[in-house]
């Protein structure tokens, strides 16, 4: 698909530059549902999956329903339009409720149970546990996310484990979904001194560290960066990305760089959640089991002597 079709994506506030070495589209890789080998051959050399059309997509819109259903129960949407269509009450900016996700059948059966689940142990080839949380994000109009890989957040498990992004409804280039750079996860030149930090590691040692932990801030943040074109500058391959339909999900690694489009609608709401896959056979990082996980909370930090 010619890159000439794209209209000019935004993502963190930069406009991202468009020429075809730059920029490109995710690589749909649903030809190959049947063929693991292939599907793991893809992976090792893309960094991620891209599945469009993989799950069925009322179970999609019914996980949607519901999400609408409890986001307007929370009072975050505008009552004068049909809940399902997630219109977002002015200047709702980005909204992070993975709560909501608890308890909820639909999205429970969809990210945990049949088609997806079954996709996973096929691609690992045995059995698989995922994390217990749940990271669901409504964004507002506005900035996406920043340039950063997942590992930061999640590493003191297995490294293998993969993330699934699952957009809940049809997401355009304007509402702003997921994008990835191209090859990143074989720039280890490039993440060595970035990726292996901890997000809730701080130095005990160090008073202005303690400081900010007791008030609940992170001495590191696990941003890569706030400037997509320079990041995409500095480790070359394209931004990819594309138009997503409920029923598709992108899954990639914890080395891959990523980030999204802001979302340039006027009112409405982006859907979309974040869950995690890995092999049952190895170590899982404890922040994000249970059922009440850790998670970045005060007992989810590390102290260590710098």
């Amino acid at each position: 698909m010619s890159t000439a079709t794209l209209p000019q994506i935004v993502s963190y506030g930069h406009e991202l530059d468009m020429d075809d070495d730059k920029i490109g589209y995710l690589r749909d890789s649903s030809d190959a549902a049947d063929d693991v080998g292939e599907l793991r051959r893809r992976f090792a050399e893309d960094g991620y999956l891209y599945m469009k059309g993989y799950l069925d997509r009322d179970a999609v819109l019914e996980a949607r329903a519901a999400l609408t259903d409890r986001l307007a129960a929370a009072g975050v949407l505008d009552e004068n339009y049909p809940t399902i269509e997630a219109v977002a009450k002015p200047n709702a900016g980005y909204i992070f409720k993975p709560e909501i996700t608890n308890g909820c059948a639909p999205v429970q059966n969809l990210l945990y149970g049949g088609r997806l689940v079954e996709f996973y142990k096929k691609f690992y080839g045995e059995h698989i546990r995922h994390y217990d949380y749940t990271w669901l994000r409504a964004i507002g109009p506005g900035k996406g996310t920043n340039p950063h890989c997942d590992l930061p957040y999640m590493g003191r498990g297995t490294h293998k484990h993969m993330t699934c992004w699952m957009p809940y409804g049809d997401i355009s280039f304007e509402l702003g979904g997921l994008m990835v750079l191209e090859g990143s996860h074989k720039r280890m030149d490039l993440l060595q001194n970035y990726v292996y930090r901890d997000v809730d590691a701080y130095c005990e040692n160090r008073n202005a560290d303690v400081a900010k932990v007791k008030e609940g801030k992170w001495t590191f943040t696990g941003t890569l960066s706030h400037n997509p074109p320079a990041v995409r500058n500095k480790f070359g391959g394209r931004w990819l990305t594309t138009e997503y339909q409920a029923g598709d999900f992108l899954t990639f690694g914890m080395f891959m760089v990523h980030a999204s489009l802001d979302n340039r609608t006027e009112n409405r709401l982006r859907l979309s959640s974040d869950s995690r896959y890995q092999r049952a056979s190895e170590p899982i990082d404890e922040r994000w089991i249970g059922p009440n996980p850790p998670a970045h909370g005060p007992n989810g930090k590390r102290g260590l002597i710098c």
